[in-house]
C-alpha cells in the first residue's frame, strides 16, 4: 500500500513539474511577444507585424486574424515547448533545471534548440517563400507591405531570432528553476518527485 501511495505522489509531482514547466513557457512567449511588438515599432513595422507573417504565412489574408492567428500559434508553441522541456527534463535529469542559474543556462539551451529544429526550418522553407511569392502577387495591399518590408531581410532575421529565442530559453528556464527552488518540486535521487 505504501508503495502505491509514493507512486501516486510520484506521478502528481511529476504531472504538476509538467504544468509548471508548461506554465514557464506561457509566460516566457508573453514576455518574448512584447518585445517583438517593441521590434515592430521601432523598425517602423505596424505593430503586431511578425504575428500577421504568422498568420499572412498560414494563409490568412485578413491583417487582424492573420495577426490573432500568429500571437495564438506563437504563444501555443511557446508553452508547447515549456511542457517539452518539462517531459524531457524528467527523464533526463541533467536538463531540469533545479534553481534558477541551472535554469537559465538549460533554458538557452531548449531555447537554440527550438530556433535550429523548429525556426529556422519554418522561416527558411515556408514562411520565407511565402513572403517572396507575395512581392510579386499579394491578395490585398497589406500583405504586399509587409512582404515588402521582409525583402531582403532573410539573415537579420534568422540572427534576430536566434537572440530572441536565447530570451525565451533564459526565461524559461529561469522561471522553472525558481519553482524548484521556492519548493513546487523536491528532488530526490535526481528525479522530480
Amino acid at each position: 500500500m505504501e508503495s502505491l501511495t509514493k507512486t501516486t505522489t510520484t506521478a502528481k509531482a511529476r504531472i504538476q513539474f509538467i504544468l509548471y514547466c508548461s506554465l514557464a513557457g506561457f509566460i516566457s512567449a508573453w514576455a518574448i511577444s512584447g518585445l517583438l511588438v517593441i521590434v515592430d515599432v521601432i523598425s517602423g513595422t505596424p505593430a503586431g507585424t511578425f504575428f500577421a507573417v504568422i498568420g499572412v504565412s498560414l494563409g490568412f489574408d485578413d491583417p487582424v486574424s492573420a495577426q490573432y492567428v500568429g500571437f495564438a500559434l506563437h504563444i501555443l508553441t511557446g508553452m508547447a515547448a515549456g511542457n517539452i522541456f518539462g517531459q524531457i527534463s524528467l527523464f533526463w535529469s541533467k536538463i531540469a533545471p533545479y534553481n534558477s542559474k541551472e535554469g537559465i543556462v538549460k533554458g538557452m539551451v531548449v531555447g537554440i534548440a527550438l530556433w535550429t529544429v523548429l525556426f529556422v526550418p519554418l522561416a527558411t522553407f515556408a514562411i520565407q517563400p511565402r513572403l517572396d511569392s507575395f512581392a510579386y502577387s499579394a491578395p490585398n495591399q497589406y500583405i504586399y507591405n509587409i512582404a515588402g518590408h521582409f525583402k531582403g531581410l532573410y539573415t537579420v532575421v534568422i540572427g534576430g531570432s536566434l537572440v530572441f529565442h536565447l530570451i525565451y530559453g533564459a526565461l524559461l528556464g529561469f522561471i522553472s528553476g525558481r519553482m524548484t527552488e521556492i519548493g513546487v518540486f523536491v528532488k530526490t535521487n535526481n528525479i522530480m518527485q
